[in-house]
């Protein structure tokens, strides 16, 4: 009898971007909200280009920005997402046990932003934004019943967003940037070494019992750019055009392994590859999963933007966003394992289904004095995922409607500070995932693999609360 792959799997990717998580507040991969200001109208304001913050939604809106500005907050982020079991089973088609995840999500995180522009002449304007674009943390705990997919996750990344604007003429400004991009993951999830020894070992392996734990790290820079174009139809009228591009990733680090609370043994009458003797099953669980290096290519969406901003009088103002975000680009995530000592770990496989999305937002301002200026905004946003049987733990997405509201306080001509509030409502979402190796180490399709085999089945409702931050400065 041959020792084949065990039961067990590390889900890379549906951490290690972070991507995948109540706390990726919008649609598929983006953290949601880059702009205090623009959070205020629901990320209408693509076309207002009122501060620095234009660099991540049209750098083209840099060329209405006077001398020299800075803008700098943060929005903290206050989840609520509830998980139900539903009968998550094991590669046997048992039961996982376990319970629902408890507070599986932070009380709240915070994500900071920077941007500053500065006029260089009549034409150009000079800016660098620093912003967080994906983020993620996520704790289920040790024995919830979805433990083989996911037990926690801890994404953090940062975007740094050089740009620059050329007006060609009163009516077309055009803006480019360039982006250079880090990511940083860790990620922990159990490993069902009961269910597999028993499928490698059959009656062998009966008093086997126990969880492994998978520990993954890894981190990576990649580099993109953005473009816009602004068009001023009249003093009151505006419309935008803005292009973010994909960034490719190659998350390198490590996969550890350990086997500490598997308890039993296994008494070999002499089988092929494993003489006779008492082995403990922790010792032939960490046979098959050596410490390892691992990497896995992740290319992030391109975005594509369209949006309008008129001022209807001198109190209100309208304006208007429609996004689409190419998320259909996201195949097949295949992690992979080094070879360790002659043992080689097969690829670990997410399936995904991805489609493209959109997200359509529609916001109005109104100047209650010279020193207040009132922001309200709405927005429907598309999950790319097209079935219960695509939905991952890592990623309980669904479609969802937000809610904002927003002011901004001049105490000056040089400072002033922006506030926002967002309700975000999640559809109710139901997973039906399955993991599709084998835990003898087989795809379907007969490929060397490692994975869990069991399913996880349950439902998730879901709100988030954001609460932003930005002073501003105009030198």
């Amino acid at each position: 009898m041959k020792l084949k792959h065990l039961s067990l799997s590390v889900m890379v990717m549906g951490a290690t971007f972070g991507l995948m998580s109540t706390q990726a507040v919008a649609s598929g991969y983006q953290f949601g909200s880059q702009s205090v200001s623009g959070q205020g109208t629901a990320h209408a304001n693509g076309a207002e280009a009122n501060d620095p913050s234009t660099i991540f939604a049209n750098p083209a809106g840099l060329s209405r920005l006077e001398g020299t500005q800075f803008s700098g907050g943060a929005t903290l982020v206050v989840p609520h997402s509830e998980y139900t079991d539903n009968g998550s089973t094991n590669v046997l088609g048992q039961s996982t046990g376990g319970g629902n995840g408890g507070s599986f999500a932070p009380k709240a995180v915070a994500a900071p932003n920077f941007y500053l522009s500065h006029k260089l002449n009549d034409k150009i304007n000079l800016g660098l934004g620093v912003f967080v674009p994906y983020g993620a943390k996520l704790d289920y705990g040790f024995d919830w019943a979805g433990r083989y997919a996911l037990k926690s996750v801890n994404l953090q990344s940062f975007n740094f967003n050089p740009s620059m604007s050329f007006k060609l003429d009163d009516r077309h400004s055009f803006g480019f940037g360039l982006s250079a991009q880090y990511m940083d993951a860790k990620l922990q999830q159990m490993a069902d070494a009961t269910s597999g020894l028993k499928q490698t070992f059959g009656p062998l392996a009966a008093g086997i019992r126990g969880d492994g734990l998978a520990d993954v790290q890894g981190d990576d820079w990649g580099f993109g750019w953005n473009i816009g174009y602004m068009f001023n139809l009249n003093e009151n009228t505006r419309f935008g055009l803005a292009y973010r591009s994909s960034i490719k990733h190659t998350l390198s680090g490590t996969s550890t392994w350990t086997f500490n609370n598997v308890q039993g043994t296994i008494t070999s009458p002499g089988l092929p590859g494993l003489p006779a003797g008492v082995y403990p099953g922790s010792a032939l669980a960490k046979l098959k999963h050596p410490n390892a290096s691992a990497r896995v290519d992740v290319t992030t969406p391109e975005t594509a933007s369209a949006n309008f901003f008129h001022q209807l009088n001198p109190k209100w103002a309208v304006m208007g966003d429609v996004t689409w975000v190419a998320n259909s680009q996201m195949k097949d995530i295949v992690i992979q394992q080094s070879t360790v000592g002659g043992t080689a770990q097969g690829d670990m496989v997410i399936h995904q289904n991805w489609r493209d999305t959109w997200r359509v937002s529609l916001g109005a301002n109104y100047q209650y004095s010279d020193a207040w200026l009132f922001r309200g905004g709405v927005a429907w946003e598309q999950s790319p995922l097209q079935s219960d049987k695509d939905r991952h733990p890592a990623l309980p997405d669904s479609d969802r409607l937000w809610l904002s509201l927003g002011a901004n306080y001049k105490f000056n001509k040089q400072s002033s500070i922006d506030v926002a509030y967002s309700f975000i409502n999640f559809t109710n979402a139901n997973v039906n995932y399955t993991d599709g190796c084998s835990p003898t180490g087989k795809s379907p399709t007969g490929a060397a693999c490692t994975g869990n085999g069991g399913t996880v089945k349950g439902s998730y409702k879901t709100y988030l609360q954001l609460i932003g931050l930005q002073y501003n400065y105009r030198f």
